[in-house]
Parts: structure tokens; sequence; C-alpha cells
């Protein structure tokens, strides 16, 4: 195939290791040789209005925790907008790169990480987690594979076909700390706030003391205790 050749929709890239990934915000990413699942998937959503992107996000997010669920038989809680908990720990995030042709998004690249068998990490990752420490055993990663791709394409498909509430109501099922009073940081003032949902455009609505107020990536940070 010739490099210039564009790849089709649906293609899947795995890597045996990673130990120099961006997350967020060129947040790092280790994932250990052979033990770990990193992967890229290329959409291509013309579909959906540049707007509409953060519903992208969603529908990644909710086919991976439905895919380890399915998986290992646990339930998983999306942290938002796109890591992967189970508990209070890290197993995983998802980071989305977007080329844009005019209003419409041409090409995503959708990264995916996953803790799976993984017995250990280092210090400087205290809230880390894998499959194996939750539940003593080993996976095979291109079982874990493949079921997330079967659900990123059911899920791709119903946002394909507009199904945008039944989205929103997964999303928020899965949303860690929906309608639950927690610990947060925000412009270094601490306070107590609950989830109450997350707008059309992705913003993060926590109230605090009666008031609803909105927060973009970077501009909230969960505490755990």
């Amino acid at each position: 195939m010739s490099n210039s050749e564009p790849l089709p929709e649906g293609t899947v890239i795995m890597a045996e290791e990673q130990y120099a990934g961006r997350g967020q915000y060129k947040n790092g990413w280790f994932a250990e040789k052979g033990n770990n699942l990193t992967i890229s998937i290329l959409l291509k959503p013309l579909f959906l209005p540049l707007n509409d992107q953060f519903q992208l996000t969603q529908v990644v997010s909710i086919a991976t925790v439905k895919a380890l669920k399915q998986t290992s038989g646990l339930s998983y809680q999306i942290k938002w907008p796109n890591d992967i908990y189970y508990g209070e720990k890290k197993l995983g995030g998802i980071l989305i790169e977007n080329s844009v042709q005019g209003k419409r998004i041409n090409n995503s690249v959708i990264g995916i990480g996953l803790n799976v068998n993984q017995p250990q990490f280092p210090e400087n990752l205290p809230r880390a987690v894998s499959l194996k420490q939750i539940l003593q055993r080993d996976y095979d990663l291109k079982a874990v594979l493949s079921e997330i791709c079967r659900h990123i394409e059911a899920w791709y498909l119903k946002l394909k076909a507009g199904k945008t509430d039944e989205i929103n109501i997964a999303y928020l099922d899965r949303l860690l700390g929906l309608n639950e009073e927690r610990r947060y940081r925000s412009e270094e003032e601490t306070y107590r706030g609950v989830i109450k949902g997350v707008d059309h455009s992705g913003l993060l609505e926590i109230q605090t003391n009666g008031i609803i107020k909105k927060y973009n990536l970077k501009e909230v940070e969960f505490l755990f205790d």
C-alpha cells in the first residue's frame, strides 16, 4: 500500500508497548511491554457537526466501559470526560484527535490505553490499576481488543443514526460522581459539590451552594480521599 493512500475507516493499530504516550493536555501514559492494550482506531465521522464532537467522546467512553464489563463481569465508570475508572482507581484513558474539514470532522483518531495484565505500577502512579490486579487473572489482549471494537462499532452506529438521547443517558449512567457529593479543586479553591450532568459541548456541571458551575478540561480537579 502506498504511504499516501488513505486508510479505510475502522482501521485499528495495536502497539505492543508504549512509553511516551500522551493523554489530555500532554499528560503522560506508561504501558508495560506486552501487558497492556494501547490502540488507535481511525473513524471518519463526516456526518458529525464540529459542535457535536463531544458525542464521539461519549460513544467511545460508553463502548469501552461496556466492553470491559462484558469481558470481566464487573462495572466500570467514566471519570469526566473520558478516563476509565474502577472504584477510585484509573484503569485507562481515551484521547481523541480530530482533523476538521469546514464545520465537519473529517478524521478522528481514537487512542485508547488500558491497563490489562500489568502486575504493578510505578510509585508515581498511585491510582493506577489493571484488570489483573482487580481479578487476579490474565486476559487475552486481542480478545479484549475485539470486544472493545465490537462495542465501539455498535455505539458509533447509534451516533450515526442520531440516537443522542440514548447516548446521553448511557454516558450519565456510568459517570463517576453523578449526584454524589465529592471534593473538587478549582482555581486553588477546594470545595464540595455534586455533579449534575454534562452539557452539549461537554462542559462538566457541578452544583455547589445551590449554584451550578460549568467547567472545561483542566478547570476542575477531582480530589480523592
